[in-house]
């Protein structure tokens, strides 16, 4: 008899403010036990998102209120995908400063996008007419 795997969803939408990401690591907990992770895969996944959600906030919609967030989470058999949405312009991850560069070492600013790609197996970043997607990719190793 074949197990059948069963897919998991879990999405929410806030407003352009700091004080939300409380939201993000409640969701992103409770998720993770849900999917049974493990404690590296937990990590992995709420240090990323939150660098996402973080640069959505910040860098997409520029801290405006008014402007949403949206994160959607999916468990398949062996990956999970976290897919961030802003309302911002985008940019080209194609020419960000390396924060490795010693000319960027010493900067308070400008690791994030670094961190998630490390963090992650597979990062993406969607530019839509209005906003932008970036999509994590987090395989398992179960």
């Amino acid at each position: 008899m074949k197990h059948q795997y069963q897919w998991k969803k879990c999405s929410l939408k806030f407003r352009s403010n700091l004080c939300e990401i409380k939201k993000v690591d409640c969701a992103l907990k409770k998720f993770s036990k849900e999917l049974r992770l493990t404690e590296d895969e937990q990590y992995k996944l709420l240090v990323a998102a939150t660098e996402a959600v973080l640069n959505a906030i910040i860098h997409g919609n520029k801290s405006d209120e008014r402007k949403e967030v949206g994160v959607t989470c999916y468990s398949f058999k062996r990956k999970i995908i976290v897919r961030v949405r802003d309302h911002g312009t985008g940019f080209d991850p194609t020419v960000l400063p390396d924060p490795t560069h010693r000319d960027n070492i010493l900067k308070e600013h400008g690791r994030g996008v670094y961190l998630i790609r490390a963090l992650m197996d597979e990062v993406r970043f969607k530019k839509l007419k209005t906003g932008l997607v970036v999509e994590l990719v987090l395989k398992r190793k179960q």
